[in-house]
């Protein structure tokens, strides 16, 4: 019995060594650590404690987006298709109906300012390259809390988790396991044009929650520069509650089994302990002789 405990014991210190000391040293070497996401954007220039007025806003809205985004909720529809579009600016231009509710309030004024500054791919627009959309950091700050304060008047209260990846990824990602018969998630954007813009094909988010994990992808979508230097995929500048849907909605698709495992969890570890008493009490009295 004392030799079966120190075999017991030399087995828990190996493991507890293994699960504490040299898998924390290994996940650090292959993922090193970067800052937590930061929700609130306090890096870009925002709004600076500026309250925008609607009304004012939803004029200079219409005039100055309108020619390149839909608002199809206000009944602005969409100029040219998906295809037509891309093709003329590289990227399909987003929808602006959920926009005062996908983005933070801040980040959407550092936006409208200078795009390729907020989203942090000014690396990407050199040698005469400019971003597709115009910045309007000539526009007063007022006016710019005033087009904010449009796009959060006319946001949707609710959306669901498909709706709000629908609209803040998949004009440049496909998602194809959550529709393979009918293709109904493949981006928006055709790949020809949005390998041209990006320099390369985004990837399928269709395994993302698995082989990156709920952790890199919180950070990741937050600050993509923080993981990947040079990335051509722009910081999206989601609230926390838009980026918690979109990655909820990434395991719903890659991931649909997680609740039954986590549901099975706890009833197999009850087995494992009910098993492990009648397997001691077995072996004590097979070998209680021999001893």
């Amino acid at each position: 019995m004392i030799r079966e405990l120190k075999i017991l014991a030399v087995v828990v210190a190996l493991t507890l060594i293994t699960y504490w000391g040299v898998e924390p040293y290994a996940h650090s070497q292959m993922h090193p650590h970067v800052a937590d996401a930061d929700y609130t954007f306090s890096d870009v220039d925002g709004l600076n404690g500026l309250k925008g007025d609607a009304t004012a806003g939803q004029v200079l809205v219409t005039t100055n987006c309108t020619a390149c985004h839909s608002i199809k909720s206000e009944g602005y529809p969409e100029i040219m298709d998906h295809a037509s579009s891309a093709a003329a600016y590289g990227v399909t231009p987003p929808d602006l109906g959920s926009a005062g509710k996908l983005y933070n309030a801040d980040y959407l004024a550092a936006y409208i300012k200078n795009p390729a500054k907020a989203s942090e791919v000014s690396h990407k627009f050199v040698d005469g390259r400019s971003h597709p959309m115009p910045g309007y950091a000539w526009m007063q700050e007022q006016e710019i809390a005033d087009m904010v304060a449009y796009l959060q008047s006319i946001a949707p209260e609710e959306m669901s988790n498909k709706e709000v990846y629908v609209d803040a990824c998949q004009r440049c990602h496909s998602i194809k396991y959550a529709d393979m018969q009918k293709g109904t998630m493949a981006a928006f954007t055709p790949d020809e044009n949005i390998k041209a813009y990006m320099g390369k094909l985004p990837p399928d988010l269709s395994q993302h929650i698995k082989s990156r994990g709920h952790a890199y992808l919180e950070t990741f979508i937050n600050q993509p520069q923080k993981h990947l230097e040079g990335t051509a995929m722009p910081k999206v500048g989601l609230t926390k509650d838009s980026q918690d849907q979109v990655i909820a909605y990434l395991e719903e698709v890659g991931d649909s089994s997680k609740a039954k495992r986590e549901e099975l969890g706890p009833k197999f570890l009850i087995y494992l302990a009910i098993f492990a008493v009648f397997a001691f009490l077995w072996k004590s009295s097979k070998w209680r002789d021999v001893h």
